[in-house]
C-alpha cells in the first residue's frame, strides 16, 4: 500500500485531494439538513432513536469537517494524527449518545409515535451514506490517507445507524416494538466504540500510511545528513 501510494503521481495525488474534499463536502452538506430533519422529526415523535441520530449527523459533520481542514493544508499528511484523534473523539462522542439516549428509552418504557418523516429521511440515509462512503474509501486508499479512510467508516456507521433507527421506526409502526430502535442503537453504539479505539491508535486501515511515507521520506534523507555532519 505504500510503495503504490508512492507511485502516484503529483497530478493524480491533487486530483484524489480535491475527490476528497469534495465528497467531504457532499457528506457535510447531506448531514446538516439529516441532522435538522431528524431533531425535528424525533423531537415531534418522541423518539430518543430518531433524536441520536440527528446528533449523530452533527458528529459526522465535526468529523468531515476535520478532514477537509487537513485536506486544505499543502501537505495533508503531516496532520493525520491530530485529525485521526478528532475523528476518534466523534466516535465515542456519538456512542455516548447513542448508549444514552438507547437506556434513557427502555428504562422510561418510552413509546415512540409514528414518523413519517423520520422513515423518509433515514431510508435516504441508507441509500445515499454508503455511496458516500465507498467513494471516499476508494480515493483514500489508494491515496493512502488513513484519516480518509477513517472517515469513509464513520460515514458507514452512519448508514448501518440509520438502518436501526428505520427498523425500530417500522417495527414500532407496524407491531408497536417501541424498544426494537433501542436495541439496535445499543449494538451500532459497540461497532462506533471499535472504529473509534482504531482511530485513536491510529489503526484506520492498520495504520496511518501517510505517517509511514513521512518515516521512509526521513530515512531515506538521513544518510545524507550524516554525511554532511560528517563532512563539518
Amino acid at each position: 500500500m505504500t510503495a503504490q501510494a508512492s507511485a502516484l503521481s503529483d497530478a493524480r495525488k491533487q486530483l484524489l485531494h480535491r475527490r476528497i474534499r469534495w465528497i467531504v463536502a457532499a457528506t457535510i452538506s447531506y448531514n446538516v439538513i439529516e441532522a435538522i430533519v431528524a431533531i425535528t422529526a424525533g423531537t415531534v415523535a418522541s423518539s430518543a432513536a430518531l433524536v441520536a441520530f440527528g446528533l449523530d449527523s452533527t458528529i459526522e459533520v465535526l468529523s468531515a469537517a476535520a478532514v477537509a481542514w487537513q485536506f486544505t493544508r499543502r501537505d495533508p499528511e503531516r496532520s493525520e494524527k491530530g485529525t485521526l484523534r478528532v475523528i476518534a473523539v466523534a466516535f465515542f462522542a456519538l456512542s455516548a449518545f447513542v448508549i444514552g439516549s438507547s437506556l434513557v428509552a427502555l428504562i422510561g418504557r418510552v413509546e415512540v409515535e409514528h414518523s413519517t418523516l423520520g422513515i423518509i429521511i433515514t431510508a435516504l440515509s441508507l441509500v445515499i451514506m454508503p455511496l458516500l462512503s465507498l467513494a471516499e474509501r476508494r480515493a483514500g486508499t489508494e491515496l493512502g490517507s488513513a484519516t480518509a479512510v477513517a472517515d469513509s467508516k464513520q460515514t458507514l456507521i452512519c448508514a448501518y445507524l440509520s438502518a436501526a433507527v428505520l427498523a425500530g421506526l417500522l417495527l414500532n409502526s407496524l407491531f408497536d416494538w417501541w424498544w426494537a430502535d433501542a436495541i439496535a442503537g445499543l449494538v451500532i453504539a459497540g461497532f462506533a466504540i471499535r472504529e473509534g479505539i482504531e482511530a485513536w491508535r491510529g489503526d484506520a486501515c492498520a495504520t496511518s500510511v501517510g505517517m509511514l511515507l513521512e518515516e521512509d521520506h526521513d530515512h531515506v534523507y538521513e544518510p545524507h545528513e550524516h554525511h554532511h555532519k560528517h563532512e563539518a
